[in-house]
Formats: structure tokens, sequence, C-alpha cells
């Protein structure tokens, strides 16, 4: 859903609350992979200073890395567009259960209709009710950037501040397909870093990249994390 769309009236904010509401069950069970502990491992080797993730899951968070930059937000909390009150998202999803009394438990759905931000395909979603701000009756938005949004200019520039600072960019598990996070590897490139694409399949990254690994991250990376610190192998299986 675009963030034009999320605005447009409140049929579409009934049908991205529901589905969410929906998939939340699982998202909000999700562990951190070997690779997030990798990338944990290196940062508190002090191989890594910074973070920046186009993941909204805090998976980077859980596994232990700090100093992480969110691009495009997180799940896990909730913002008002009326009044920019922020509250956790476990709050709103109970508020919605008790809207929506077995709402979850009668529209399961398979791991495979689950996107990755926790939309569930659910079809049907008449009669599902959509809460409200507590403190000012407004519209509830998860705390991400839609498509179509744009990253806030603050967190973009803090951004560019780590790229301008660090003496090498690693990219991992990103095809790079918008710009959000693509606009990084180039000014990399413009600054004259070393640039590793660590990725499955071709990324937009891949003509700035210095050395391009092809495959998985966790595994890519625990055998990175083992071969440079290696007390560390243990911890990552």
């Amino acid at each position: 859903m675009t963030y034009s769309d999320f605005t447009s009236g409140a049929p579409a904010r009934q049908r991205y609350w529901a589905r969410s509401h929906v998939g939340w069950r699982r998202i909000d069970r999700a562990v951190p992979n070997r690779g997030h502990r990798a990338v944990a491992a290196l940062q508190a080797a002090g191989l890594v200073s910074r973070v920046i993730t186009q993941n909204v899951d805090r998976l980077h968070i859980d596994a232990g890395s700090r100093e992480v930059i969110e691009l495009h937000g997180r799940i896990d909390q909730v913002v008002c567009l009326d009044c920019g009150d922020l509250t956790p998202r476990d709050h709103l999803d109970r508020r919605l259960g008790e809207l929506n009394p077995g709402w979850a438990d009668t529209h399961p759905v398979a791991d495979a209709d689950l996107a990755p931000d926790g939309d569930a395909a659910v079809e049907d979603v008449s009669g599902f009710v959509v809460a409200a701000c507590v403190r000012c009756g407004g519209v509830l938005k998860p705390d991400l950037v839609f498509f179509g949004e744009n990253v806030p200019v603050a967190r973009v520039q803090a951004c560019y501040r780590e790229v301008a600072g660090a003496s090498a960019l690693l990219v991992a598990g990103s095809s790079l397909t918008v710009f959000s996070g693509r606009r990084f590897v180039r000014r990399a490139h413009d600054l004259g870093l070393p640039i590793v694409v660590v990725n499955r399949g071709p990324s937009r990254g891949d003509p700035y990249a210095d050395v391009r690994i092809e495959g998985g991250c966790s595994t890519v990376l625990t055998e990175l994390a083992a071969s440079l610190i290696p007390v560390t192998v243990g911890h990552l299986g």
C-alpha cells in the first residue's frame, strides 16, 4: 500500500489494519538469524561502525547491534498523522483485538500469504473496526516509510554523515531497487570508498562495487565474522 492509498480514506485504512492485525502475530515473534548476529559481532569487535538498515523489523537491534539507523522506520511503533503521538504497536494490537474479538483467529493465513511487513492476504475485511488515536482521535499509521512517502530529511543526512566518515561500505542483502538506500552507495562511490555487495542475485549497486559476492547474507556474513573474530563462531550458529 502506498502512502497516497493509505491516506485516501477509511476503506483503505480498514484494509491495511485488518490484514496487518492478522499478520502481526507472526511478525512479533520473529527472531534474529545468523546474519543479524554476525553483523552485531562485527560491530562489537569494532569492525563495523554503524548499521543502516532498510528493514523495519528491529532484528538488528534484537541481535545486539547498536547505533542502528532504521532508514524506513520501525514496525513495532505507531504514529498519529494528526498529532504526532507515538505509541507501541503492542498497545494498538490489544485495542484492535478488543474492537474485533477473534478476528485474527478466524482469519488465519499461511506463511506464504504473509508479506515481510506483516501484510496478510485477507480478502474480506468488511466489519473490521479501525482504532483511532487515543490522544486526539486522529488517523493512526505504522511508523514506517510507505512507498510514495519521503524518508525524513534528518535521517537521510545522518546516513550521509556516517558514509562520509566510513573507511568502506558493506551492502548486505539488498537489491537496492529503491533510491532511498541506493543513494548512499552512490555517495560512497563518489567519495572513493571501497564498496562490497553481498546479495543473492543482481543489485543496482553492482556497478559501484569493488567486490561482489553472490550468496546469502547469513552464510557469507557468518563466515566473514568467523574469519575475522574466530571466538564468535560458537555464538553465530
